[in-house]
């Protein structure tokens, strides 16, 4: 399955960079992927992630990764698996 970064995991004065928030494609429930394997790829290498907590009532999900996430990743896709 795949999923869009919408954005970091922000707050008024401040953006966590290992956490993303990720929205879905083609889900009913995101509940089911609370636990689930997240990839993002690029040409050199992959970062990994784990979806932690859903965030509000439109699907998306929040993910934990293991690094901090590059800027160039926003509006890119990801595996969910």
């Amino acid at each position: 399955m795949k999923g869009v970064i919408v954005s970091y995991r922000r707050g008024k004065c401040t953006q966590t960079n290992n956490q993303m928030l990720v929205l879905p494609e083609d889900v009913k429930k995101s509940k089911d992927l609370i636990g689930k394997k997240v990839v993002y790829k690029t040409k050199t290498h992959e970062i990994v992630g784990k979806v932690t907590k859903l965030h509000g009532v439109k699907g998306v999900v929040r993910v934990l990764f293991e690094t901090g996430m590059p800027g160039q990743s926003l509006r890119k896709e990801v595996i969910i698996e």
